[in-house]
Parts: C-alpha cells; structure tokens; sequence
C-alpha cells in the first residue's frame, strides 16, 4: 500500500464517520458519540446503527 492508497483509506474512513453521525442523528442517538465510535469501528459502527431501531421517547 502506498501513501497515495493510504491518503484514500483515511479519507473514505473519515467520510463514512460523518454519514455514521448523521444517520444516528436521524435516529434520536448522539451524533458525536456515534462519530467517534465510527472513528474506532467504521463499518461495524454503520451496521450497528443499521440494526438498532430509533430512540424511543421516554427512554
């Protein structure tokens, strides 16, 4: 892998953490906390926000 491979990686990694924070957003969870779990899990994170259902009220 070179740099230029590498650069490409960390950007799509990056970009997918903010759809991740989104999305969670969009479910009544917390945007930043779902950014930094995305930052440590990627695509694992997506799938778990995938899963779980919204936020119910009251919960």
């Amino acid at each position: 892998m070179n740099i230029s491979d590498a650069r490409e990686y960390a950007v799509g990694w990056f970009t997918l953490s903010l759809i991740n924070a989104g999305l969670a957003q969009c479910k009544g969870r917390s945007g930043l906390l779902w950014w930094l779990l995305s930052l440590l899990l990627g695509p694992i994170a997506t799938l778990l926000l995938v899963v779980l259902g919204p936020v119910r009220a009251g919960q």
